[in-house]
């Protein structure tokens, strides 16, 4: 786990080295000014990290409180393309960090040397911004802007790597990430990152993966193709654990995992699929509902690795990655801004991910290790402490002080509440016979 006085070294490298330094180079900063690059940035990080929806006046008062004085006119004028860059220079440096903690003792994780999940979000954007961030289309219709933002998180360490990001019409394997996981690794795949010739390399080169067949995938069995439509209403037992082959053109070896669910759940995904199909226009085959009454995993782990009870457990692990979405979203309000200019939203953009790599930064330190953590509870904790890190920041020791604290805040109220009757995640992993197969 990354000591105190490494995080706060790291933050003050970040915030204050790199974004000077970037401030200059970029061209933002150009003579000497008592409100240079680094203040301009933690001002946007910080303030946005207290309260996502503060208008310029309210950083303007932000900025005030931490000494410094300028006008929300003033600080509408610097949002230009040069603190685009600069911004975005201090983002990239903080993407090359490595904080992770050690791993949680949980035994079923501990197979593994990491446990990999990674998926997408797409934020659409105010049509100022159509020439930098290409838009896409959806059920809501076309939009002219849109930015992807790609992560991926080890469940064991909480080492986030990202965001990276890209058009939003991009699709999610147009970026990959510079580390590659060593072998043994494990990876819960997305079914946006289904892709056979992905599957194959990772298993080429050690790699394990696990994740929910993609539908219309071919499936072969003792080298006949299985229709599953019409395969699996004809097992006897409501789970089913095969050696399968999958592809056409490159036949992967595999286990195929499948558990009967309830018609109630059922029942629901199947309204999913009507209501997909209904606003994406597209014609809904009779085998895709038929299916519905089952999960259907994937993996290359063999039986004696992985159980199937196990598999659905490690799955939920997703919810982790899609939690750190909603977040960043919901309480860091990276989809909002109350701009229209495109230097202005795009400032915004990117002061905001800051803010949300380095509130990642502190979760990982101060509660990750904790099992029961909840990282929404502890998210609300950086949030009412970003004022204080704010006032701490270029002076020597205080912010070591005001980290201790929000370490103490964060074990204490960043903890998820045990469960009986519908067992947390986190329980789920410690023991996974709490899961009901049926």
């Amino acid at each position: 786990m990354p000591s105190i006085p490494q995080l706060a070294a790291t933050i003050e490298h970040v915030l204050t080295d790199v974004a000077r330094q970037a401030a200059r180079s970029t061209g933002f900063i150009k003579r000497q000014r008592a409100f240079d690059g680094a203040q301009f940035v933690q001002l946007l990080v910080f303030g946005w990290l207290a309260d996502p929806h503060a208008s310029l006046a309210d950083l303007a008062l932000f900025a005030a409180d931490l000494g410094i004085s300028i006008s929300p006119q003033a600080l509408d004028q610097r949002f230009t393309p040069a603190a685009v860059a600069c911004l975005e220079q201090v983002l990239h440096a903080a993407l090359a960090q490595v904080i992770a903690a050690d791993p949680c003792a949980i035994p079923l994780l501990d197979r593994f040397p990491h446990v990999l999940i990674h998926d997408t979000t797409t934020i659409s954007l105010p049509d100022a911004l159509a020439a930098t961030f290409r838009g896409c289309g959806g059920s809501h219709g076309t939009v002219a802007a849109a930015v992807k933002a790609h992560l991926r998180l080890d469940a064991r360490t909480g080492q986030l790597e990202g965001p990276l990001l890209q058009d939003g019409r991009a699709s999610d394997r147009a970026l990959c990430f510079r580390r590659r996981p060593p072998s043994g690794s494990l990876t819960l795949r997305d079914l946006g990152f289904f892709q056979l010739d992905d599957l194959a390399a990772d298993q080429r080169d050690g790699q394990h993966w696990l994740g929910h067949l993609k539908p219309n995938t071919a499936v072969f069995h003792d080298g006949e193709r299985l229709d599953l439509a019409t395969f699996l209403p004809l097992q006897q037992s409501s789970t089913l654990d095969l050696n399968v082959t999958i592809g056409v053109k490159q036949r992967i070896a595999c286990r195929l995992l499948a558990v009967a669910v309830p018609e109630a759940v059922a029942q629901r995904r199947r309204e999913r699929l009507r209501k997909d199909a209904r606003d994406k226009q597209y014609r809904l085959r009779p085998e895709r509902l038929l299916l519905c009454g089952w999960t259907l995993m994937i993996t290359t782990l063999r039986a004696e690795e992985l159980s199937v009870q196990e598999a659905l457990v490690l799955l939920k692990l997703r919810w982790q990655i899609e939690l750190l979405h909603k977040l960043w979203k919901s309480h860091g309000g990276v989809d909002e801004t109350r701009g229209e200019r495109a230097a202005r939203v795009q400032c915004e953009l990117y002061a905001k991910f800051l803010g949300m790599v380095i509130e990642h930064w502190l979760l990982v330190t101060g509660c990750w290790e904790t099992l029961e953590r909840s990282l929404g509870k502890a998210a609300k904790v950086v949030r009412t402490s970003a004022r204080r890190l704010a006032r701490a920041m270029g002076r020597s020791g205080r912010l070591h002080v005001a980290l201790r604290e929000v370490m103490k805040w964060l074990a204490r109220a960043g903890r998820q509440t045990k469960r009986r009757k519908d067992p947390n995640t986190y329980q789920l992993l410690l023991d996974p016979t709490l899961l009901s197969l049926t």
